[in-house]
């Protein structure tokens, strides 16, 4: 499929996209994916949804303030201007953004969008180093962060320009006019760069185009969720994650709903919150709603129309004890940044608890073995999807690893059955994912080779009830440092200090030397079946 002739005058994205055909196959099944040539994903979101919904509608709450629809599309048509008048910026360029979930950040979002700009989404909890080397790929031309997470920034990118808000950014909006005419920036345009890690360590940044951004609301949100102009969104995951994209803001704009954006909560103030602000529509990871039950919250989660689960698989036992205490049936999910969002799902009669259900309409997916052939029903092998959005990292340096024969390769073992429903057996990469999190094992190994007192460690997956998975290591410290509870803090402490906190070792055993090979080769193996306890 020829690429359309782009608005954008920064050439870095289009100049930086993999060979088309070394991408994975693109399809438009449904009707209502067939999108114009021009499109600008910010303008369908807002302007749109204020045409068809009216302006005087709630759009984002927080436990203290409600913007409306019309509130929302001032700030950012303001904020637009600001972007293009005193910062000169022009359709193309890229723009990191920084802050936990709020309203101004969700501002920022669609106003880079709108102006033709391109989003480089980030993690509030990484840390400077993990931030210099997103940048390093992405090559950003501007920041927009909260005004509490500046110094990490500037520790990791100091030569980056930079606007706050939090005070100073709010008062330059406020002189500006509206509206701001959106950049008729094409559907194939990237919108965002969203980084992934993947295995290694070293990041890597996949690009989403406009159209990409509306088609995860028109194929999962649609089409699964079912979402309403009354419901409530809310949910854990960090806006610069593309699930809580998503689901906090992509679903509920595109149905003319109203999201409360929580910056951080706990599983009992979690459940507090959807009580008192009538959420109806919760996305979450497993972790977070077995928390709830075993807070004693049930109670307060009966106004929740819809549970949504991603990020890891959904244990059955989990879905069990929900289901019995609240009558809820949450919605599991397997979908992945390559392809933005969820791609296999299931809802109401059609879940079936332990699956992660059928193909979502729009996508395509297969069980392939080693050679990229189907496997029959019942057997495992690798899950391989396709749809109307795909894989295509930027410089293009992992492409062919996840796209094969067409197809997106998405790293986990899986079994279909003759119904078509998708079982989850394992992931097929070193990757570990706890409560959600993606951590790359290489990633936390560096961290702890930073201690002085560690000499070699080795990172695995440890089986967890409550998070499916936690981080463990293996460590061998230098000769005359003693291994105790007191060093195992220390070493935790340390990873906290040097990479995002949610990756560190939750669990660290203390070791003379790793297993090898004769070679001197790595035999992690071994160490998976130390820590699920089977040697």
């Amino acid at each position: 499929m020829p690429l359309s002739p782009s608005a954008h005058v920064d050439t870095f994205c289009r100049d930086r996209l993999p060979p088309v055909d070394q991408w994975p196959e693109l399809h438009f099944d449904l009707p209502e994916l067939t999108y114009p040539e021009r499109l600008n994903c910010a303008e369908e979101l807002l302007d749109a949804s204020v045409r068809r919904f009216g302006a005087d509608r709630p759009c984002l709450r927080t436990p203290s303030e409600t913007w409306t629809y019309g509130d929302l599309l001032r700030r950012v048509d303001q904020l637009a201007w600001v972007l293009v008048e005193d910062h000169g910026l022009v359709p193309g360029n890229r723009v990191l953004l920084r802050g936990p979930n709020n309203p101004w950040l969700v501002a920022a979002w669609l106003a880079v969008l709108k102006a033709g700009g391109v989003v480089v989404t980030t993690m509030p909890l990484l840390r400077p180093v993990e931030i210099a080397a997103l940048v390093e790929i992405t090559e950003p031309d501007l920041a927009i962060c909260d005004h509490r997470f500046t110094e990490d920034l500037a520790t990791a990118a100091p030569a980056l320009p930079l606007l706050v808000y939090g005070g100073e950014l709010e008062a330059r909006c406020a002189a500006k006019p509206a509206p701001f005419p959106a950049v008729p920036t094409a559907a194939d345009d990237v919108a965002l760069l969203a980084p992934t890690s993947g295995t290694t360590g070293r990041p890597k940044a996949t690009m989403h185009f406009h159209r990409d951004v509306i088609a995860i609301a028109d194929t999962f949100s649609a089409r699964v969720v079912a979402p309403r102009p009354d419901d409530v969104f809310t949910g854990t995951p960090p806006i610069g994650f593309t699930f809580g994209l998503g689901g906090l803001v992509v679903f509920p704009l595109r149905a003319g709903a109203s999201s409360l954006l929580l910056e951080r909560a706990s599983a009992s103030e979690l459940a507090d919150a959807i009580a008192a602000h009538g959420v109806t529509a919760l996305f979450t990871a497993p972790t977070a709603y077995r928390a709830m039950l075993a807070a004693g919250k049930a109670p307060a989660l009966t106004g929740l129309r819809r549970c949504v689960s991603a990020g890891e698989h959904l244990p059955p036992a989990v879905w069990d004890e929900f289901h019995r205490a609240t009558g809820i049936r949450i919605i599991d999910g397997i979908g992945g940044t390559e392809m933005l969002h969820v791609f296999i799902s299931a809802a109401d009669d059609d879940i079936r608890p332990g699956s992660t259900g059928r193909v979502v309409p729009g996508y395509r997916a297969a069980v392939l073995d080693e050679e990229g052939s189907p496997v029959p029903d019942g057997v495992p092998g690798r899950l391989a999807v396709t749809g109307p959005t795909g894989c295509r990292y930027l410089s293009g340096d992992r492409q062919q690893a996840y796209s094969q024969g067409g197809w997106n390769i998405t790293g986990d073992t899986y079994i279909r059955d003759a119904d078509g429903y998708y079982w989850f057996q394992a992931r097929s990469d070193d990757m570990i994912i706890s409560a959600g999190y993606n951590i790359a094992g290489p990633e936390v190994e560096q961290a702890l080779l930073g201690h002085p007192d560690v000499m070699e460690t080795a990172v695995v997956a440890a089986p967890d009830l409550d998070r499916g998975s936690v981080v463990q290591a293996f460590v061998v410290l230098r000769d005359g440092v003693t291994g105790d509870a007191a060093k195992v803090a220390e070493l935790q402490s340390h990873v906290k200090a040097v990479i995002a906190p949610y990756k560190y070792p939750r669990r660290i055993e203390f070791a003379a030397s790793l297993p090898k090979t004769a070679s001197g080769k790595l035999q992690r193996y071994r160490l998976r079946d130390l820590a699920a306890g089977l040697t």
